[in-house]
């Protein structure tokens, strides 16, 4: 991170290489965060893409007073949450199973393995977090998938310490009654 802003003062000076340097340091990063975010790896891609142009434009604003990354990740979580809303499509377990081929069998719990009952509640918190409004969905990720600190989830979502605080906890709740929700779905005879 040290040559951080060195590369930035000659990306600022027109010098592209200094800027393909930065991608290169911080790519792989905010492609598995992205991941995270928006649940697909080709999504992540685009969103990764989307935000290093959106950098290469708008380094002029960056203020160096944080780090690259955060200021990277914010342009990369923004645009993540603009191309969600635009496409508002809710993925129902049913049609994750469908699409990742995963099924649950019938069969007696000790019959089941332990990494399709892991595959099974990966699907169940996917399912409850799409459940989620935008603002409790994108402050889970940031905390609990990202590991995220409140400091940096204040700066990236440009809010207060206090408001972070209360939306997660807003967050979990609503994330709990999704869960026991699903939960009772799948319990119930078809």
């Amino acid at each position: 991170m040290g040559e951080e802003p060195e590369l930035i003062d000659r990306a600022l000076h027109g010098d592209r290489a200094a800027f393909t340097r930065l991608v290169e340091i911080n790519q792989d990063r905010l492609y598995a965060s992205m991941v995270q975010v928006t649940g697909s790896p080709d999504e992540a891609e685009e969103v990764v893409q989307e935000a290093f142009i959106r950098a290469f434009i708008k380094l002029d604003t960056f203020h160096q007073n944080s780090q690259f990354f955060t200021w990277l990740y914010r342009i990369a979580f923004n645009s993540a949450l603009t191309r969600r809303r635009r496409k508002r499509a809710r993925v129902s377990l049913d049609q994750f199973r469908e699409q990742s081929g995963i099924e649950i069998s019938d069969e007696s719990a000790d019959a089941v393995d332990e990494p399709m009952l892991q595959q099974e509640r990966i699907a169940m918190v996917r399912s409850a977090m799409g459940k989620l409004t935008d603002e409790h969905r994108s402050i889970l990720v940031l905390r609990e998938m990202e590991e995220r600190s409140y400091e940096t989830i204040s700066e990236i979502l440009d809010i207060s310490i206090g408001t972070v605080r209360s939306r997660i906890s807003r967050a979990r709740a609503q994330l709990k009654l999704a869960l026991e929700a699903i939960q009772r779905s799948e319990e119930s005879p078809s």
